[in-house]
């Protein structure tokens, strides 16, 4: 990707991911409308409203791009002659859950695919004002400074990562991971917003995470963040990673081996 034009799509990228940040924080904290897509799965009308700002806006400059989104799905340009193989990953709100329940911890993610390959990440937290953002090839950033993933060694002193899937009740594998990861390492933490976590990842305050039951939006960006923060990226048993098949194990690098050692017990 040239120069010029990779750093354009990171900026749009990254103001876009500001402004639709900037509506779920004014929103955030109000009486909302909530539906259910599941049992345990959200939506409330905050989603929906940054997903609208973000696809009109990439509608607007990008009209050759196609899109990937959580609450409307697939959507293909108008002009499909002119389609360029250019794909936006996007959740608008992850964290839902928590965000619902006034819990201060969830982002917007925007991700964006060219021919398959990942090529722009970003991660903003607004209520933090922290936004992550990774191009590949140039490596990984939090507001504008370079960021790499921690130095630590051994799952004994690592502060490792997941979270629940939806349909978590009928996973009894999860269960055992979990119960041999917090037997392992020095801590497990579940926030409940996989995209965050895994930015976390890049920048060094969890050493790895590991979740099953994911979808493409909830890991496009922000595996792109760990790559280019210099850790790793897989399905558990170390094969490469598919945004469509899920789960995914991420760490510093330094730790796969012997988290991929406990997911194999």
């Amino acid at each position: 990707m040239a120069e010029t034009k990779g750093i354009r799509l990171l900026n749009f990228a990254i103001q876009t991911a500001r402004d639709a940040g900037r509506l779920l924080a004014e929103r955030f904290g109000r009486v909302l409308q909530i539906t259910n897509k599941s049992e345990l799965d959200l939506v409330t009308e905050s989603d929906l409203a940054s997903e609208r700002l973000i696809i009109e806006r990439i509608k607007t400059y990008h009209p050759r791009h196609s899109i990937l989104a959580e609450e409307s799905g697939a959507s293909e340009p108008a002009d499909h002659e002119g389609q360029d193989e250019w794909r936006w990953i996007i959740d608008p709100l992850d964290g839902t859950t928590n965000y619902a329940h006034g819990y201060p911890c969830f982002c917007v993610s925007i991700g964006l695919e060219h021919k398959g390959r990942m090529e722009i990440g970003v991660v903003y937290d607004p209520m933090r004002d922290e936004l992550f953002s990774a191009e590949c090839g140039e490596g990984a950033s939090l507001n504008g400074r370079r960021i790499q993933v921690s130095p630590v060694d051994t799952l004994a002193g690592a502060l490792l990562c997941t979270g629940f899937p939806y349909d978590v009740r009928e996973r009894s594998e999860f269960a055992r991971h979990f119960a041999n990861f917090i037997m392992n390492a020095q801590g497990v933490r579940r926030d409940g917003a996989a995209a965050l976590d895994l930015a976390y990842v890049a920048c060094g305050r969890f050493d790895g995470f590991w979740e099953e039951g994911l979808k493409p939006w909830d890991v496009a960006a922000g595996s792109l963040l760990v790559e280019e923060a210099g850790g790793r990226v897989s399905k558990y048993d170390g094969g490469s990673l598919s945004l469509f098949t899920p789960p995914i194990l991420a760490s510093n690098g330094l730790l796969h081996e012997q988290m991929m050692q406990v997911l194999s017990i």
